[in-house]
C-alpha cells in the first residue's frame, strides 16, 4: 500500500471518480414558471393543505424558500403531485406578495410576532354578551390590530338571548362600526344571513377568545363542521377546541366557487399589539384621532397638556373611549397582559 508525504504533489493523490458526474454545484434555481397556484387551507406541523383549482393537496415547504413561511391565506405556487390523492406530496416553491398581513403577539412584552392569517380584508371579532362576559379592551385591541392591517373590522356579538346587546354597542357608538348581533336561536334554525351577507365576496378572518360560540357560529355558516366546546362555569373561560386556523368556503357561487371565505382562528385569551408602534394605537380610535392635533410633540395622550382631554369635555367623543384608549396604551407601559 503507498503512503503519501507530508506534502503529496497532486499527481501523487488518487481522486475517486464520482459516480454522479463532475458538474458543479449552481445557485441558480428554477424558477418554476409551470407551477400552479393555490391557495393555503391550513397549516399542522409543516404540512400545508391546499387548495388548486377544485382539489385539497397535501404540501410542504421547498427549501428554496428558506425561512419563509406561508400561512393560512397565503396564495402560494405548487409543483409535484397535484391529484389531491392520499399518501401523497406537493410542495411550496413560492410564496406571493400578500395584500395584507394579520399579526399579534402573545403579550406586549413579547417580541416575536405571530402571523395570524394573510391575504384577509375583513376581521369579524366575535364577542359574547354573557357567558363569559363582554372583555372591551379585548375588542380594543382587535380593532388596533385591524386598522393596522389595513382590514375592515366587523364586530359580531354573540348569545344576546342572555344580555342585551345595546350597552355594549353604545360604547363604540361613534365609531361607525360594522355589527351583526346573534343568538342561540339563529343557530338552531339556520338564521345567520345577516352575518352571511357581511361576509359575501370577501376573506373575513374570525378572532375572538374561547367560548364566545365562534366556531358554532362559523359551523352555521359553512357546511364543514368544527369541533365545539362550552365555557367553564368556575372560570368562566371557553376551552380552545380549535387549535389552528382554516379557511372554509362559504356556500354559494363566486369567482372561485365560493361565496366568500372564513378563516377561523383558535381561541385567543390575549391580543398582544409589541408588533404595533404606540404612536399608531390612536388610528384605532378614529373618534379621538382630530382631537390631538392640538396635542404637544411627542404627546403620550396621557398626560396632563394632552388636548384629548378637551376634546372629550367639548362632547366631540365618549369619556369611556378616551378611557379605553389610555387604558391600552398604559397596559403596553406596564407589560401587563390584557
Amino acid at each position: 500500500m503507498r503512503r503519501y508525504g507530508k506534502n503529496p504533489d497532486e499527481d501523487d493523490v488518487r481522486v475517486r471518480p464520482n459516480s454522479r458526474g463532475t458538474r458543479p454545484r449552481t445557485t441558480i434555481r428554477p424558477k418554476h414558471e409551470d407551477a400552479a397556484e393555490g391557495m393555503v387551507l391550513t397549516v399542522d406541523r409543516g404540512r400545508l393543505t391546499v387548495l388548486v383549482e377544485d382539489r385539497e393537496v397535501t404540501a410542504m415547504k421547498a427549501r428554496e424558500l428558506g425561512r419563509k413561511s406561508a400561512v393560512v391565506g397565503d396564495r402560494v405556487a405548487v409543483v409535484g403531485d397535484l391529484s389531491g390523492a392520499k399518501d401523497t406530496l406537493a410542495r411550496i416553491v413560492r410564496v406571493e406578495e400578500r395584500r395584507s398581513v394579520l399579526r399579534r403577539t402573545a403579550d406586549d412584552d413579547d417580541p416575536f410576532e405571530r402571523v395570524v392569517v394573510a391575504n384577509a380584508d375583513q376581521l369579524a371579532i366575535v364577542t359574547a354578551l354573557a357567558d363569559p362576559e363582554p372583555r372591551p379592551r379585548m375588542i380594543d385591541r382587535c380593532l388596533v390590530a385591524a386598522y393596522d392591517a389595513g382590514l375592515d373590522p366587523l364586530l359580531v356579538l354573540t348569545k344576546s338571548d342572555l344580555a342585551p346587546a345595546q350597552p355594549l354597542l353604545e360604547t363604540y357608538g361613534t365609531l361607525d362600526l360594522a355589527y351583526v348581533v346573534t343568538n342561540r336561536e339563529d343557530f338552531l334554525t339556520g338564521g345567520v344571513d345577516q352575518i352571511r351577507e357581511r361576509l359575501a365576496g370577501r376573506v373575513t378572518a374570525f378572532v375572538g377568545h374561547s367560548g364566545v360560540g365562534k366556531t358554532t357560529l362559523v359551523n352555521a355558516l359553512v357546511e364543514r363542521q368544527r369541533t365545539t366546546g362550552v365555557v367553564n362555569a368556575v372560570t368562566g373561560r371557553g376551552r380552545h377546541t380549535t387549535t389552528s386556523a382554516l379557511a372554509l368556503p362559504l356556500p354559494g357561487d363566486g369567482p372561485e366557487g365560493a361565496a366568500g371565505w372564513v378563516i377561523d382562528t383558535p381561541g385567543v385569551r390575549s391580543f398582544g399589539l409589541h408588533h404595533i408602534d404606540p404612536s399608531r394605537v390612536i388610528h384605532a380610535f378614529p373618534d379621538l384621532e382630530p382631537g390631538t392635533e392640538d396635542c404637544p410633540r411627542g404627546c403620550s395622550h396621557d398626560e396632563k397638556d394632552c388636548a384629548l382631554d378637551a376634546w372629550v369635555a367639548g362632547g366631540h367623543a365618549e369619556p369611556a373611549r378616551l378611557d379605553s384608549l389610555r387604558r391600552l396604551l398604559a397596559t403596553r407601559e406596564r407589560r401587563e397582559g390584557d
